[in-house]
């Protein structure tokens, strides 16, 4: 099994399946075939379970235990078994494996072993790419809304295309589709280069901040895929003015922009939002002038608004219908997601993880006119804390109260001297007055928050980790409290 050479690497990237020495196994996926897909209750491996049974292929999967995600990969057809066996790949023509999947597993064993291509995502992408060429939208945040955001608006303006995003999107019933259209929407994947394999047909790039360096090794290096990223589409291209990097590689391959800034070619003004909603009107380089409502609150959405709706623009779109069709857009999964609301007390989970991240997130809390912004946040890996850490102290700004816990390591092994404490640090280091809390574990945050919450309250639980799961946990309790 191959393993993903750094940019710096001697060998040849992107890799292609069996490429271990450079041997290039063809993945051909221009006629239905048999595929096995190992580790299909996750996120990845799920919605490219679903796109393949959606694209005419024989699709299976496995998984070590059961998870929702198996309901929604067993509708679209696919044959799922929870465990694993060798005899799952007799016959198949290809295997796809999770990363989280090791080399010693019976099905990839058994499938290395009797010659059958063992693929990763990033083997898979350049064959669909051949028969569904992307519209890849990728950045340091917010590419997950702003896919979901594309594929609903390019739909509503008639150009239907296929899906592929990294959450389920509520509008669109699942992370992945295939449509009647030409193109599939992608959420372009950097962290491993993955953004950089398959056709682009368009392309966009909404901000770029350090990120994944333990892959890239520096700065440079990550800049200088995200400009090979742009260069190599063969279509039209589109960034964030507002964003200083995307700006400037955008400048090298002349992309339209859009932003809030007066030099957008596509500008946002007259910008409003509440705890709901953005309200903005949108300037186009036609001199068009277009009105547009998104249920989703902050000024980062009205960029990933704006972002969707510029590619609409240089696809040759109605905008204006697209624009319509964003205003019933319904979410993606862990993106501000509304868990609901109990005893007056308002629960949303979003997954930002970096500084600038979470600081858009409570920004958009803020101005949802709650009486107290309570947040917490779960700091993600070892190393992005090691390289991150004091960029989080200002980052809390507006939350009234603040409850930090134990990092979640994502696989990591731990590194010395790095743990969740150093956010409070952090924090306490900006001379905050505000309320400060540590509970290290996620049972000892739901207590605080029990005893804590009150009506009025927006809780928002931050970060890519398990502190997803305590949203849930609190409005259970709330429930039981409330008469």
């Amino acid at each position: 099994m191959q393993q993903r050479p750094s940019p710096n690497s001697s060998r040849r990237w992107p890799p292609v399946a069996g490429d271990a020495e450079g041997a290039v196994v063809p993945v051909d996926l221009r006629r239905p075939r048999r595929i096995h897909v190992v580790g299909v209750g996750g996120p990845g491996m799920s919605a490219c379970a679903v796109l393949l049974a959606e694209d005419g292929h024989r699709v299976s999967g496995s998984d070590w235990r059961e998870t929702d995600a198996l309901d929604d990969v067993r509708a679209a057809g696919v044959a799922v078994t929870v465990g694993h066996d060798a005899a799952l790949v007799a016959d198949v023509d290809y295997v796809l494996a999770s990363t989280a999947v090791a080399d010693d597993n019976p099905e990839v064993a058994a499938a290395a072993l009797g010659g059958v291509p063992v693929l990763r995502r990033i083997d898979l992408l350049p064959a669909v790419g051949e028969r569904h060429p992307f519209i890849s939208i990728a950045g340091t945040h917010g590419k997950t809304t702003t896919a979901a955001l594309s594929a609903v608006g390019l739909g509503g303006a008639g150009l239907d295309p296929s899906f592929l995003i990294g959450a389920p999107v509520a509008s669109l019933g699942a992370a992945a589709g295939i449509r009647s259209g030409r193109n599939l929407v992608l959420e372009a994947d950097e962290s491993d280069g993955t953004f950089l394999v398959g056709p682009r047909a368009a392309a966009l790039v909404t901000n770029v901040e350090a990120d994944h360096l333990e892959y890239w090794g520096s700065m440079d290096a990550l800049v200088g895929g995200f400009a090979r990223f742009l260069a190599e589409t063969s279509g039209p291209t589109v960034v964030c003015v507002d964003d200083p990097i995307a700006r400037r590689l955008g400048d090298g391959v002349g992309a339209l922009t859009y932003g809030v800034l007066a030099e957008a070619d596509v500008r946002i003004v007259d910008l409003a939002h509440d705890a709901t909603s953005t309200r903005f009107d949108l300037r186009t380089p036609d001199g068009s002038w277009h009105e547009v409502r998104v249920p989703l609150p902050g000024l980062h959405n009205a960029l990933n608004a704006a972002g969707a709706l510029s590619l609409a623009f240089v696809l040759d779109a109605d905008v204006s219908a697209a624009a319509a069709a964003l205003q019933g857009f319904a979410g993606v999964s862990r993106r501000f997601e509304v868990l609901g609301t109990v005893g007056g007390v308002t629960v949303v989970d979003d997954y930002a993880h970096l500084p600038s991240e979470v600081r858009a997130v409570l920004a958009a809390c803020r101005s949802g006119g709650w009486n107290r912004v309570v947040a917490v946040f779960q700091p993600h890996r070892y190393s992005r804390t090691e390289r991150h850490w004091s960029e989080f102290g200002a980052a809390f700004d507006d939350a009234d109260v603040l409850v930090l816990c134990e990092l979640y390591p994502a696989g990591e092994a731990p590194r010395p001297g790095v743990s969740g404490e150093l956010l409070l640090e952090a924090v306490a280091a900006t001379g905050r007055t505000s309320p400060l809390v540590w509970r290290p574990t996620l049972d000892d945050v739901v207590d605080f928050l029990l005893d804590d919450l009150r009506e009025g309250d927006v809780l928002v639980t931050v970060g890519a980790g398990d502190v997803t799961t305590v949203g849930p946990r609190v409005l259970a309790g709330l429930r039981e409290r409330t008469p």
